[in-house]
C-alpha cells in the first residue's frame, strides 16, 4: 500500500509542474502602447489674456496692466502638429509687443520636470529652433481650471529687474 502512494506521489508531482508551465505560458493582454501625455497637449491651443502683471523683480511690487495699453485684446495660439509636437506660435491684438509676435515655440521638457522646478516654453525666429528669441515660465499649467500662467522676465548682466506675468484663459473648444 505504501508502494502505491509512492507511485501515487511520483506521477502527480511531474503532472502538477506540467500544469503550472502551461499556465504560466499564457499570454496576458493587457492593451495597446499609448504614448504618454506631454506638457504640449495641455498647453497647444488658443489662449486669451485674462490679466497681465508687471513684476519690480528688485522690490518685488507689482500693478496691473490689463487695462492698459489695449492689452485686454492680447491672445496667443500655440499650435502643435497632428502628433502634438509643437509647431508655430501667432500673438494676435493690439498690446505692445513684449514678445516675438510670431515663429517656432518648443519646451524645455516635454513632461513636468521630476524636481518640480518650473518648466519653460521657448519661442524661436526659426524653424530648426536654433535662434531663440524668448524664454518663459510656466507657473500655472492647464488642467481643471484651464488656465496657462507664464512669466517673462527680462535681465541686464545676468540679473532680472522686471517681469511681466500673463495669465490666459483656454479658448479651445472640446
Amino acid at each position: 500500500m505504501k508502494a502505491l502512494k509512492n507511485a501515487h506521489a511520483f506521477w502527480l508531482f511531474p503532472l502538477f509542474i506540467a500544469t503550472i508551465f502551461f499556465i504560466s505560458c499564457n499570454d496576458t493582454d493587457d492593451g495597446n502602447y499609448i504614448k504618454p501625455i506631454t506638457l504640449y497637449e495641455k498647453v497647444n491651443g488658443h489662449w486669451l489674456l485674462n490679466s497681465i502683471k508687471q513684476v519690480d523683480e528688485i522690490s518685488g511690487q507689482s500693478i496691473s496692466l490689463t487695462d492698459q495699453f489695449d492689452f485686454s485684446s492680447l491672445n496667443i495660439e500655440l499650435n502643435t502638429d497632428s502628433d502634438d509636437n509643437p509647431q508655430t506660435y501667432i500673438i494676435h491684438g493690439n498690446a505692445p509687443a513684449l514678445l516675438p509676435v510670431s515663429g517656432y515655440w518648443s519646451m524645455e521638457y516635454p513632461f513636468i520636470n521630476a524636481d518640480g522646478s518650473a518648466n519653460k516654453i521657448v519661442f524661436y525666429n526659426d524653424a530648426n529652433l536654433t535662434a531663440k528669441s524668448a524664454e518663459l515660465t510656466i507657473t500655472t499649467l492647464p488642467g481643471n481650471n484651464n488656465i496657462l500662467e507664464f512669466k517673462f522676465t527680462r535681465k541686464t548682466q545676468g540679473q532680472p529687474f522686471v517681469s511681466y506675468v500673463y495669465n490666459f484663459i483656454s479658448l479651445n473648444i472640446d
